[in-house]
């Protein structure tokens, strides 16, 4: 199981903070973009991912009404997936025809109250399945345990998809993910709001390491 740096900010340059950190001790990030309609937060523009330069590669998480439009304004060479919510206004499978048209690999969120068998005929067209674990949109939110059985049930539905986990991550529930064979977990707040970054983001690849040890040994 891997862990993905999550990107969350509501103005540029609180942004390019964490990016600069995120630099020294990743190679992989996700970057929230929110258009304030989809959820009541809204970030700095999408277009804006444009100007960036970076070593690292990135898939954005597009929380927004209309994630066609966003999908289409971002044209950065790191950039290598584009995740868009089951929840979106438009036609999915036109927009996952449209990402997949660039090169790019596609995910599909799903907001904690959505149902199993509302979104598995599209899942079925993307490559990666991102669940969310909090009420989307701030750092910090509260995780929501109850979403980890349709987690568990989707990676029994889709066993070559790539399985997410995105919101209220800690080091105490991280066992959860490991267990139920989550791929990759993304983690904000408790990577960049408190103490130092780098030492946070080791502290939860340790974690893994440590919980992988323990599978291969039986313990």
């Amino acid at each position: 199981m891997k862990i993905v740096p999550s990107l969350l900010a509501e103005n540029f340059d609180d942004f390019l903070v964490r990016l600069k950190q995120a630099e020294s001790f990743a190679d992989y990030v996700q970057i929230d973009i929110m258009d304030g309609m989809f959820v009541e937060t809204k970030s700095f523009s999408a277009e804006k991912l444009n100007t960036l330069r970076t070593s690292l590669s990135f898939e954005v998480h597009l929380m927004a009404k209309d994630p066609l439009v966003l999908a289409k304004s971002i044209m950065h060479p790191g950039l290598k997936m584009v995740i868009f919510h089951y929840e979106s206004d438009g036609d999915h499978r036109d927009l996952i025809k449209t990402i997949r048209g660039r090169g790019l690999r596609v995910g599909m969120a799903i907001k904690p109250e959505t149902r199993t068998g509302e979104f598995t005929d599209i899942a079925v067209n993307v490559d990666t399945l991102l669940f969310l674990t909090v009420d989307p949109g701030c750092y910090g939110s509260p995780f929501k345990p109850e979403v980890l059985e349709k987690v568990a049930k989707a990676r029994q539905l889709f066993s070559s998809k790539t399985i997410a986990v995105d919101g209220g991550v800690s080091l105490d529930n991280l066992k959860l993910f490991f267990e139920i064979g989550v791929n990759y977990v993304c983690v904000g707040s408790r990577i960049f709001l408190h103490g130092n970054p780098d030492e946070n983001y080791k502290l939860f690849t340790g974690k893994v390491q440590e919980l992988e040890r323990a599978r291969e040994y039986g313990s």
